[in-house]
């Protein structure tokens, strides 16, 4: 049903994750990996990546990963230290996130990534810290780190406001956030996204689209795609969207983007990235002139944003405060 939606460009990237794409069993891999190459041209060489659990990566999994040519894997570790891990109501322990790696290398996995999270409510900041030692010791090609958020609706949004854990702390943030960066560059990982570290060579394919501004199909509850002119957004209900299908309908919400949409989601995404954003480029396409704006010279001013040639990038002070930085670029409606 979604197969034209690409123009029949070829794919150079797949990518399973939200929920547990590692629960699937061999026989729906299949079905899906049978499906997408019937009706899609997928690059020999294509970035395949697959979310997973510690606990799930079993060497009977792996092997059967690798048979489906799964060439890239993003562990959800969360953290190394299992008062942590408790806290956060994982199934793994600290000890089955470590053999998760060692078990991946041994069934040859070459490209794997791990999630961290930092600003956890009351942790000792020398906690985060060996968090990330034992990151590095592991050597993963690719770190991806997320600071703590807590949503409403949520065990820890409830926690919250009964005063069960303490409120997020913007400082202890910070402060998380700079050590993670400084510890990173310091053993050879590039600070290539403001979330993602990498080795050389290894930064995530996939999520490098997004940030370039590349097309994409999202398949499943929830799932975005976008093709430079719309985005859809298929409905998050689990029920609405399996009816539908059996229907042979696509069930989306979509929005077309107005110039200042493009404009705003371009600065948004490239001033996250090491590759920043161009200034001619939003010249070329949409006839803006951000040297004009004086927000820019503010920014440069307050050592938030550098500028080389017609190239913004942010400062380490500037990704501290990217999302506000961006905001304060957009242009309105």
């Amino acid at each position: 049903m979604q197969q034209s939606y690409l123009a029949n460009e070829p794919i150079h990237t797949l990518y399973f994750g939200g929920g547990t794409p590692s629960l699937l069993s061999a026989e729906e891999l299949a079905i899906i990996f049978e499906s997408v190459h019937h009706h899609f041209v997928v690059d020999n060489g294509a970035e395949v990546t697959v979310e997973a659990n510690p606990d799930d990566l079993t060497p009977g999994k792996l092997k059967e990963l690798k048979t489906f040519g799964v060439n890239r894997l993003s562990i959800g570790i969360q953290s190394f230290n299992n008062h942590t891990l408790n806290f956060f109501n994982r199934a793994h322990s600290s000890e089955q996130a470590i053999e998760s790696i060692h078990q991946a290398r041994a069934a040859g996995f070459d490209n794997i990534s791990i999630d961290l999270i930092y600003s956890v409510p009351g942790q000792a900041a020398d906690i985060w810290e060996k968090d990330i030692q034992q990151a590095i010791a592991l050597q993963p090609e690719h770190i991806s780190s997320y600071s703590l958020t807590i949503e409403d609706k949520t065990a820890f949004g409830k926690w919250q406001k009964t005063g069960r854990i303490k409120p997020l702390d913007e400082n202890k943030a910070i402060a998380d956030f700079e050590v993670l960066m400084d510890t990173l560059s310091s053993s050879g990982y590039e600070h290539y996204e403001i979330s993602n570290f990498s080795k050389p060579g290894f930064h995530s394919q996939h999520n490098s689209s997004y940030w370039q501004q590349k097309k994409y199909l999202g398949l499943g509850p929830s799932a975005h795609s976008y093709n430079g002119d719309t985005r859809q957004f298929n409905v998050a209900n689990n029920n609405r969207y399996i009816n539908s299908i059996i229907k042979g309908e696509v069930p989306f919400e979509i929005e077309r983007l107005s110039k200042e949409n493009k404009i705003n989601e371009y600065i948004f995404t490239t001033l996250r990235t090491k590759w920043g954003c161009d200034l001619s480029y939003l010249e070329k396409n949409f006839g803006y002139l951000m040297v004009e704006n004086p927000i820019l010279q503010k920014l440069l001013v307050q050592e938030l944003i550098v500028l080389n040639s017609t190239i913004m990038t942010l400062t380490k002070k500037g990704k501290l405060l990217a999302d506000q930085i961006a905001v304060e670029l957009f242009v309105s409606s």
